[in-house]
């Protein structure tokens, strides 16, 4: 590391400290002090001062938002090349997991908004210019742990050049899904950031933490990787296993990897709140520490500084819980995009939907995934959902896995979980008991593509686990974590440098980069869950014995004959109790404690449906609140949980991005908090498609996402009926 990339943390310490030293001296106990936060380990200091675009490879020539590669580089099809692709530097990996999770959350093709509608390229006022966008300034990076050293939740906070100690404000940015440290970088990263304000982003203890259980390497907590001795306090996650246990599990099961958000055996879903609060505590005393002076030592306080709690999917569930946490007073204004509302109950509000009144709704992560895991793989041959277009949207076609649908649909028909003599028949009732279980039909053909390119399989097989504290050696329902032959579905060794280039590439799941869901108890040998054999139908049908488990963990009984579980029943009763008291811990209140707020969510999001999430978290929310309630509530026709899947054919043609609303919400709180401004009425926001071939759609255009406005047309409100939420059709 050259001298001028970066601060000594010694250095760093040194002046953050000074502010306290000199408050006090003479000064009495009652003068304030700037003390660092209980928990909080500071890491690292860094310069990141480039102003133009270039290579990115060393902190020099870096910059916050785009690790020194601009606009043209975050949009470029292929990633920066690292100088040596086994041994990736920190500032390698660090430029290139910008790249990646800005991208992993944005649609980054010019057709489909990048560069015109959003991007480094537009300013904070929605001018769109020619320059790449780079943002200079400085991060501080820390961990906060709980004592254990299996925590270790990571924080940088980002002060541009351009933040103004007479106009503060905190942007708190926690990631989505399972993501790393820069997960929010494009959501509530880049719009803090342009406008000057300090961005504190955390991955709320997730992240890209991988044990490679068959060396002993881990990712560091800059993204390199080491064994877990070499490590030391710096590695980011190691499974809680004895080297004995360790090579007693890898003699069995070879190869296996454990992932953080898994395997942690914190829970992390439960803390996504506090995790955020404290990113927040220590953004303050980062800017006190810099900023500060012997006779105003703390010069930002929570009265004086805007802090808005921003962020996407699990990002936009923190900001949700840190608000209804913030008993301090720390947060002014909330904006949750699609955000995972764990619901506390099913009675007592409802929602009413074009005038009718909704059945299922309010269910937790837990259960409609693990449900959608059972019936969408055969839910998507139904006459409603079936897709005859070659497309990523028809992806359950386009990997030739309609033969297992079929398998799956056979299966579920032989265990009494469907009814029907034909796989038309028996996929409309699968598709019937997900609409009963809180999708709609806006959602019919989008259980193809949802459950084809893996997100029930992931999702069902990593909470659970996370849930219930399990460990890595745990094989909750027989599953682990490899990687895997992409033809075969055979565990394989992970390569060397997938490993070690994992903090950039992987997202924190099993979603294939490395690590992807393996079911041990495949017949004729473990497979990646695309290609496995149930014990109990002796076909390759997704493996419907592991998605019945992982449901049955969930709800406590059988799916099959709904018996209660027992010490005798796979999973056992002990397994399940676990399970849903770690769900117990995660569920939100909905009270928001008066504090401002703006949910956005599109209306045919299947990962995370609406009357599952935001609809249902909106009408608690009333009931709980009551008219005092500053809480409203955005929904997005023809919008989608993933706009980093609007390139893909058939979703460019269907779908548009939510990323614009996010941004709109994120002005419109800004615009309420810092001028008084009137939130925006809740309301439905009608939308075009870009239409045209799948893989081939026009470029969008401004008159494709139409903003949401202040005062709604009569047909667009949103509105309630006693305890019920009422959305126009």
């Amino acid at each position: 590391m050259r001298s001028n990339e970066r601060m000594g943390l010694a250095r760093w310490a040194m002046a953050a400290l000074a502010g306290v030293a000199l408050a006090a001296c003479g000064g009495g106990s009652s003068r304030p002090s700037n003390d660092l936060p209980q928990g909080i380990k500071e890491i690292s200091a860094t310069v990141y001062p480039a102003t133009v675009a270039g290579t990115g490879a060393t902190a020099q020539t870096q910059d916050l938002l785009t690790g020194g590669i601009g606009k043209t580089g975050l949009g470029a099809a292929a990633a920066p090349a690292y100088a040596d692709p086994a041994n990736p530097t920190a500032a390698e990996l660090r430029r290139n997991a910008l790249y990646s999770n800005y991208r992993g959350i944005l649609d980054p093709m010019p057709g489909g908004g990048y560069g015109l509608l959003y991007g480094p390229n537009v300013t904070a006022d929605g001018r769109v210019t020619a320059g790449e966008g780079l943002i200079p300034g400085r991060e501080y990076v820390a961990v906060l742990d709980d004592g254990s050293g299996r925590k270790q939740t990571v924080i940088a906070v980002q002060v541009p050049d351009s933040f103004s100690a007479s106009n503060p404000c905190i942007v708190l940015g926690a990631s989505s899904g399972s993501r790393g440290v820069y997960g929010a970088i494009g959501t509530a990263g880049e719009w803090g950031l342009k406008k000057g304000c300090a961005v504190a982003l955390t991955d709320a203890g997730k992240g890209v933490g991988l044990h490679n259980l068959a060396d002993d390497t881990v990712n560091k907590i800059d993204g390199t990787r080491a064994t877990r001795t070499a490590a030391g306090a710096l590695g980011f996650f190691a499974a809680a296993l004895s080297d004995a246990a360790r090579a007693a599990y890898d003699a069995a099961f070879p190869n296996r990897i454990a992932i953080k958000h898994a395997h942690s055996q914190q829970n992390p879903e439960k803390d996504w709140g506090s995790d955020t609060l404290a990113a927040g505590r220590y953004a303050l005393y980062v800017l006190n520490a810099r900023y500060g002076t012997v006779a105003n030592p703390v010069p930002f306080t929570k009265a004086n500084t805007l802090v808005i709690a921003g962020s996407a999917s699990n990002g936009g569930a923190a900001s949700l819980r840190a608000a209804e946490q913030d008993g301090d007073g720390l947060i002014d204004g909330v904006v949750a995009s699609e955000p995972v509302t764990e619901m506390p109950a099913t009675a007592g509000y409802g929602i009413r939907f074009g005038g009718a009144p909704v059945t299922g709704y309010g269910r937790t992560l837990a259960e409609y995934t693990t449900w959608g895991n059972i019936y969408q793989p055969c839910a998507a041959l139904a006459s409603a959902a079936a897709l005859t277009e070659v497309s990523y949207y028809n992806f359950i076609g386009l990997a030739g896995m309609t033969a297992r649908a079929t398998a799956r649909c056979d299966g579920l028909a032989a265990k009494g979980l469907v009814s029907g003599a034909t796989t038309a028949e028996r996929a409309a009732d699968a598709l019937a008991k997900l609409r009963a279980y809180g999708w709609t039909e806006d959602n019919d053909t989008m259980h193809n593509a949802h459950y084809g390119l893996g997100n029930g399989p992931i999702l069902s097989a990593m909470y659970p686990m996370a849930y219930g504290r399990f460990g890595a050696d745990a094989n909750l329902c027989n599953t682990s974590f490899a990687a895997a032959s992409p033809l075969t579905g055979d565990v394989a060794a992970a390569a060397p440098a997938a490993l070690a280039q994992s903090f950039a590439t992987a997202n924190g799941t099993a979603n294939g980069t490395p690590a992807t869901v393996i079911y041990n108890d495949s017949q004729g040998g473990a497979k990646a869950w695309q290609f496995a054999v149930s014990a109990s139908t002796g076909v390759a049908d997704f493996g419907l014995d592991n998605a019945l488990c992982q449901h049955a963990l969930v709800s406590g009984k059988d799916p099959v004959t709904g018996a209660a579980l027992t010490a005798a029943s796979t999973p056992t009763k002990a397994d399940s109790d676990k399970v849903r008291a770690g769900i117990a811990e995660v569920l939100h209140s909905a009270n928001l404690r008066g504090k401002p707020a703006i949910i956005v969510a599109g209306r045919s999001d299947a990962l995370v449906p609406v009357n599952n999430n935001a609809r249902a978290y909106a009408a608690l929310n009333r009931t709980i609140e009551g008219a005092a309630s500053k809480l409203r509530y955005i929904e997005v026709v023809n919008g989608q949980h993933f706009d980093a899947f609007l390139p893909l054919a058939g979703f460019d043609t269907r779908f548009v991005p939510l990323h614009p609303y996010f941004n709109q919400a994120m002005d419109a709180m800004w615009a309420h908090l810092k001028s008084g401004a009137q939130l925006p009425a809740s309301q439905v926001v009608r939308t075009t498609p870009r239409g045209g071939a799948p893989g081939a759609a026009p470029a969008i255009t401004a008159a494709n996402v139409p903003p949401f406005v202040a005062t709604p047309a009569a047909a667009d409100q949103i509105g309630f009926s006693g305890t019920s939420i009422t959305v126009p059709r």
